[in-house]
Formats: C-alpha cells, structure tokens, sequence
C-alpha cells in the first residue's frame, strides 16, 4: 500500500546578502510596494484558511488515509464511518438464486428438491464471490464496523444489490452431460433476459436508470447476452477482458479477486521448505492472450528447479497445486483466455510470489495495495525468451524473496472470502466508494436536454484505450 505524500520543498533564499540589509537598501517606493504586497499576501493568506476551514466545515467528512496493508482499519471508503452505506438487498424470485443451485446439482446427477434453501450448499468455484456477497447481506449478525448496513426499505437505500448467481447460472448445464434428460430444462440466455424483464419492472431500476444497482458478472462469459442493457450499473467482475469500454470500466465498476481454490499456506515467511524456483500448474492451452501458456511450457518444462504441469480442475489437481505452490518460492501466473485467473490469488494465500505474465491485467483493490511489493511483473514479449525468466528468478536473493513474502501475508486477508476482515469487507468499500459518482451521474442524467447518442458515457471514463494514451 501506498500513501500520497511529498518531500518538502527547500526553502530558496539569496546566496548574497541577508533579507534585512536587502531590505533597506531599496529606494523608499520599492519599500513601499514591498510593503502593500506584503500586506496583501497576508490578507489572501487569512481569507483562504478562513475558507478552507468554512468548507472543512461545510462539506461531507473524509475518513484518513488508508493505513498499511494488513491493518484491520485499512479502507477504500472514502465516505465517514457515519456515512455507512445502505444497500437494499432485491427479493428475488428464487429461482435466481437458490434455485440455480437446485439446477446445477440437477444436471449431475441430484434428485432431493426436499433440501431446504437453508440447507443447501453452493457447489465451491473460483467465481464464487456471488455467493459469498449474497450470504453476508443476509447476515443477522453483521459487523459494526462493516462499511454497508442493509435496509429493509428500499426508499432508504443508497445501493440496491441483485443476488442472481449468473456465473453459476453460466456453468449449471456441464459439458460433458451424464443424464440427457436433465438436460435442455435449464438455459443461462433464458434466466438472463428473465432477470432483465424482472428489473425493468421494478420501479428502483427504472427511476435512475439501474445506475444505483449492483450487479455481480464475475465470469467473464457472466450475464454476456444482456450487458448492454446492465450497463449503467456498477458490475462487480473479475477483469474487463471480454467487455467494451462503454460496458465497464475502472471508474464505474468493481474487479474482484477470485476465490482461492488451494488450501492456504500456515506457516512463517521462510524458503527453507520452499525447494522448488518456480511453479505453475493449469490448463496448458488457452484462447487469446492466454495462448503465452503454451510458449512458456516449452521454455520451462526441461529447465532445473521448475515445475509446470498441465491439469484441469479437479481435487487431484487442487490437492498438487496446494503442495507445490507451498514448496515453491515463485508462482507463475500467465493470463488465461481473458488477463485474469485464479491462480493470482491462490499464489498469495500460499505466500508463494506471483510471476505475472498477463499485460493487460486489472487487478483488485490497487487503491490500497502496492503489487509491485508483493509481485513480479514482466512483459510478454520479455517473458517468452529462451531462458530469461529462470535467469531473472534466480538472481533475486533470499533477502527479498522474504521481503516480497512479508508483504504478502500483510495483505492475504484482502483475498480471503471466508475472512471477518476480508474480502467481502473490502468488496463492500469498492462498491461504497463509487456512490459519488453514481449521485453525480443521476443528477447530471436529470437535467441534460440533450446528449449526443454516439459519445460514450462519461461513467466510463479511464477506459483501457484511455489508459494507454496517457501512458
């Protein structure tokens, strides 16, 4: 984590004579202007700390600035404890919801529809954020010192949340089906454009535009066939790979981590059991950008200390990547079939230091985490020469790999879904930090007369084309 801050300017003074003998040695009207600008400097200087104090005074309260990673106070938020943000909690047919579950436990091979909703349990995958936040807005016992309180009265929310579990939604129906019968009765398209008929009728949608909702698509296929007509609301996603810049940006919407899929690391800082240089285990074959997987697998697989193996999910698979993401010192992380994957963060909750090889990569909560302490970044097109990585990797001493290994234990927390103080938490004060502008964008929505149809909306803003040309 980083903090603003700035080295304080040395002051400039004559390298001849002293301020007091320069002074009287001027001509009695040099004096005199000397004199009244003095005075005046002066009088700006008293009316702009009074108007600094009035608008201090005046004007809705920051919160300090955020402290070093690791701090249980550590905040994105930038409203005031007593600005907690109210979110209503939309009571959607549940078949949004759990009934998506019923679905996808259907589909392989499950029959109990007795099962209550209470009882039944969301099949674990890397994107399930969706229902890690849905379970927490039900909460009876929510922290005080969580940045959200939930309403019940939807005229006092600030934020209104809708829980359908559209990557599950993605992936109800597996690709090698085992009971065609099952099959057929259950589509995503279908529950999508259900979803939006839903919205559209409700009056809080439909009143601001969806701009005050939250909607989470966090895989990056999620909720793909009515994205356009979402888009005004902030997305909670994974990454921006597979979306427009009119669609999601920085500005308006929220990057998530993915769930950690590997058992977290226990143990201290150390590289003593850590005898591996570096280790990556995944689908070695990938679309798009992810296609870097395979060049590096025929860099790195022959090469001393190295493990790279190719695997699909499965326990098997979780169960050997836990082993050698703990006994390795780096973790490579190349981009998958979008710039994100998982294995990001199951890399720091193994203390194990990510090697990103993914150029277009956004990553989550940057406002109050510096990667660069807890990463290694290297270009693609570096990265896939013969022999550099290994070369880079053994080069950096014991020193720093515990310094990157220290960093990163400061911030696990931060990807730690099942954490008190974790992401939930963290995603919470993304979402509530984006209120401004939402209120700015419902304002400035009420008094345009015109508008141009083929400008793009200035929510979305700080698009990845921007970003370059200001780079």
């Amino acid at each position: 984590m980083s903090e603003r801050g700035g080295k304080p300017r040395k002051s400039r003074t004559s390298p001849v004579s002293s301020p007091t003998s320069t002074l009287f040695s001027l001509p009695m009207f040099s004096l005199s202007r000397m004199l009244r600008r003095s005075y005046l400097a002066k009088c700006l200087a008293a009316f702009l700390a009074i108007l600094s104090l009035y608008a201090l005074h005046h004007s809705i309260p920051f919160s300090s600035p955020p402290t070093p990673p690791g701090s249980l106070t550590s905040t994105s938020s930038f409203l005031a404890a007593d600005a907690t943000t109210k979110i209503y909690l939309y009571d959607l047919p549940s078949k949004f919801t759990y009934g998506v579950i019923r679905s996808y436990l259907l589909a392989r091979g499950g029959s109990d529809r007795s099962t209550s909703d209470a009882d039944l349990r969301y099949p674990g995958h890397q994107h399930s954020a969706e229902w890690w936040l849905f379970s927490d807005l039900l909460r009876s016992d929510r922290n005080p010192d969580s940045p959200i309180v939930v309403v019940s009265d939807p005229s006092q929310a600030d934020l209104f949340y809708v829980p359908f579990f559209s990557s599950l939604s993605l992936i109800v129906n597996p690709i090698r089906p085992t009971d065609e019968s099952a099959m057929g009765s259950y589509s995503d398209e279908h529950m999508q454009e259900e979803l939006v008929e839903w919205l559209e009728r409700q009056d809080y949608w439909k009143r601001n535009k969806g701009r005050d909702h939250v909607i989470i698509c966090q895989d990056p296929n999620a909720l793909y066939k009515v994205i356009d007509q979402i888009r005004n609301a902030v997305l909670l996603v994974s990454d921006f790979g597979r979306l427009r810049e009119d669609q999601a940006s920085l500005v308006k919407d929220v990057v998530l981590p993915y769930s950690h899929r590997i058992n977290p690391y226990k143990g201290e800082v150390g590289v003593e059991a850590r005898l591996s240089l570096l280790f990556f285990m995944g689908n070695r074959y990938r679309k798009e950008g992810g296609k870097v997987r395979d060049t590096l697998f025929q860099i790195l697989e022959n090469e001393k200390d190295v493990i790279v193996k190719h695997g699909a999910q499965s326990r098997e698979s979780r169960r050997m990547a836990t082993q050698g993401m703990h006994s390795s010192k780096f973790c490579l992380h190349p981009a998958g079939d979008t710039p994100s994957a998982c294995r990001l963060f199951d890399a720091i909750v193994s203390l194990c230091v990510p090697v990103v090889v993914s150029d277009y990569i956004e990553l989550p909560f940057e406002d109050v985490i510096d990667y660069k302490k807890i990463a290694i970044f290297v270009e693609t097109n570096v990265a896939v020469q013969p022999g550099f990585l290994t070369s880079m990797l053994r080069k950096v001493s014991t020193e720093t790999v515990l310094k990157y290994q220290q960093e990163i234990k400061k911030v696990k927390h931060y990807f730690e879904y099942e954490s008190p103080n974790g992401t939930v938490d963290e995603i919470w004060r993304q979402v509530s930090s984006k209120l401004p502008l939402i209120k700015l964008m419902i304002n400035r929505d009420k008094r345009l007369v015109k508008r141009d149809a083929n400008t793009t909306d200035c929510s979305c803003i700080c698009s990845r084309q921007d970003e370059a040309l200001i780079r």
